[in-house]
């Protein structure tokens, strides 16, 4: 079924707000969520890390357990989501952008 020009606006509509509201959450720790390019007929999305992202050791889970699952659960015509990371950056440059998943944070008495 080919979809009407008005449908596929709704949905690319849809995945940029929702890539919009989670850019935050990766952003707070130094990396950013960029869309690449998105198939709405296929369903087929490309996005990609960059920032602290890309030196970050938990950068996989974020793309698989967090921006996949999200947009698989929250968008229904989404039926695969492709993930890269912006290695353009040096590691250590990348490191000093964010501080990672878990920073201890200690109180002085």
């Amino acid at each position: 079924m080919e979809l009407t020009d008005q449908e596929r606006g709704s949905r690319l509509s849809a995945l940029n707000a929702l890539i919009d509201l989670m850019r935050p959450s990766v952003q707070a720790d130094g990396g950013d969520l960029v869309l690449v390019r998105c198939d709405v007929e296929s369903g087929v999305v490309e996005v990609q890390l960059g920032g602290a992202c890309s030196s970050c050791a938990i950068s996989t889970d974020t793309l698989q357990g967090g921006v996949t699952r999200i947009l698989t659960d929250r968008l229904p015509w989404v039926t695969e989501v492709i993930g890269g990371l912006d290695d353009s950056l040096d590691p250590e440059d990348s490191s000093l952008l964010g501080t990672g998943g878990y920073v201890p944070r200690y109180r002085q008495l």
